[in-house]
């Protein structure tokens, strides 16, 4: 036999799961808020953008890192079309702390590096349409880096009203050239970080030397497997940023990576690649 249960006990009894609830919101809150404490919070977003061939999934390693440490509360996707037509996936809140934007290119053998800067730009106009971002970062994987560096050499100086770039992260570039298909053979670097050799790719980004912004913090992160190469690019061409950015830039920085995840497709999937994107982006 069941006991009728009065409206006055039911009534006490939600009101104390809403209480129960609202303790248990706001103790995760206050969870997620220490775990955070550690990295600055800030509203700029930081776009993450694929290399040749690949997509969104190969910056999940590294966005999905951030996300265990809580120095985010927001991802969204950006979704670029093969005519360059850009769509959001998901929504960033208001005050959402440190967004992160992974960018797909659905054309991802795209060969013009300028076209790839066009993409860029039009994510950086869809985002500022939707959420009025003043800067942004990014953390680019092989020609991931070209649409970053062909957007601030051919766009951005034509673009002051989109949001400024901030804070760069290159991984695995090959700004003078890819062994085997355009680097020349038995190319070095002068102590400024000349190349010896410019390819046409190369020589076009030259304008940066004067035109690059001088409050951007520039991370320069290549592998290096033991024979000077990721085993795509060799460290030569990924170190030949230095020459376009350093002049103007408020910093530059290089990190070599070692062992098997140095290799060119693993560096995004490189737990020490990891923690070199958060301290550079968001430690105090």
């Amino acid at each position: 036999m069941f006991t009728k249960i009065s409206k006055r006990t039911r009534f006490i009894c939600l009101i104390i799961l809403v209480i129960g609830a609202v303790f248990l919101g706001a103790y995760i809150h206050n969870y997620q808020v220490k775990i955070a404490s550690q990295y600055q919070q800030t509203n700029v977003p930081t776009l993450f953008i694929h290399g040749f061939g690949s997509s969104y999934h190969a910056e999940k390693h590294m966005v999905t890192a951030i996300k265990r440490v809580h120095a985010t509360n927001g991802v969204i996707r950006a979704e670029v079309s093969k005519t360059g037509r850009v769509t959001l996936v998901g929504h960033l809140r208001k005050n959402a702390v440190n967004p992160i934007v992974m960018i797909n290119y659905q054309n991802n053998h795209e060969r013009s590096y300028r076209t790839d800067g066009k993409w860029l730009r039009n994510v950086l106009q869809k985002l500022q349409q939707t959420y009025r971002f003043k800067k942004f970062n990014t953390v680019s994987h092989s020609v991931g880096n070209e649409a970053v560096m062909y957007y601030m050499a051919d766009f951005a100086p034509q673009n002051k009203g989109l949001p400024q770039l901030n804070k760069e992260i290159n991984i695995a570039g090959h700004f003078a050239g890819i062994r085997g298909y355009d680097a020349a053979k038995g190319n070095t670097l002068n102590a400024q970080g000349k190349p010896k050799h410019m390819i046409a790719t190369y020589r076009a980004l030259l304008k940066l030397r004067k035109t690059y912004p001088q409050n951007v913090a520039v991370l320069n992160i290549y592998g290096n497997i033991g024979d000077r190469s990721d085993g795509t690019v060799q460290n030569y061409s990924s170190k030949s940023l230095r020459y376009l950015v350093q002049k103007k830039a408020k910093s530059y920085q290089e990190l070599e990576m070692k062992g098997k995840l140095a290799q060119h497709s693993k560096l995004h999937s490189n737990p020490k690649v990891d923690q070199a994107i958060l301290k550079f982006l968001w430690e105090k």
